[in-house]
């Protein structure tokens, strides 16, 4: 990784100039991403969506759902980036041997010395699971922003449909200049609020 600083990412953070290696499963080869590229400067929202390790138990089950609706997020215009602190080749023997990772088409994100891991804050230092990264999900604008973090516990997976629910009310934000806010649960077509005094004590 490149340009690698203390500074730990959060909601409002601007994602760095950054370069990954990633086992990209369509090509079945190794590419390399580059945040400061066309691609994240105005052309699409990214996810970065953080696990412990590869072969493990609640992951595959966490990356064959976002693999199920991957398609569903290509559509809206987000790319979805898996993270963990396991080697490229680590990520392609677990694609070609797991039937839940096997369905994965967006590329995978080593992260080995955890310097990705320690930027977005989701690395584990201490502890039985020291070098694994916590559940961690960020969705990044196409200015580079970050708009929604979510950290789990590695006991919990989460929720694909979910994370697709928040990007849609995200992108919705960003296409109304924040003049229409998203209230509980907000799926498109229903209603949005006009935040002003005058819904003060009226909601």
């Amino acid at each position: 990784m490149n340009n690698e600083t203390s500074t730990v990412l959060t909601v409002g953070s601007k994602l760095p100039e950054l370069s990954l290696a990633a086992y990209d499963p369509k090509s079945d080869k190794e590419i390399i991403i580059k945040t400061g590229d066309y691609e994240f400067k105005g052309k699409q929202w990214s996810i970065f969506f953080f696990y412990p390790a590869d072969f493990t138990f609640v992951c595959p089950t966490e990356l064959e759902e976002m693999a199920e609706n991957y398609s569903a997020f290509k559509v809206e215009g987000a790319e979805v980036y898996s993270v963990s602190t396991d080697t490229v080749f680590a990520h392609k023997a677990w694609h070609d041997t797991s039937a839940a990772v096997k369905k994965v088409q967006f590329p995978m994100i080593a992260d080995p010395t955890g310097a990705v891991s320690r930027l977005f804050g989701t690395y584990i230092a201490t502890g039985p699971d020291a070098g694994l990264s916590l559940r961690g999900t960020f969705l990044v604008d196409p200015d580079g922003v970050i708009k929604t973090v979510e950290l789990h516990d590695n006991g919990i997976g989460r929720s694909a449909k979910e994370l697709f629910r928040k990007f849609r009310a995200a992108k919705f934000i960003r296409d109304n200049d924040g003049v229409e806010v998203c209230p509980a649960n907000w799926e498109p077509g229903a209603p949005t609020l006009h935040p002003g005094m005058e819904l003060v004590g009226k909601i």
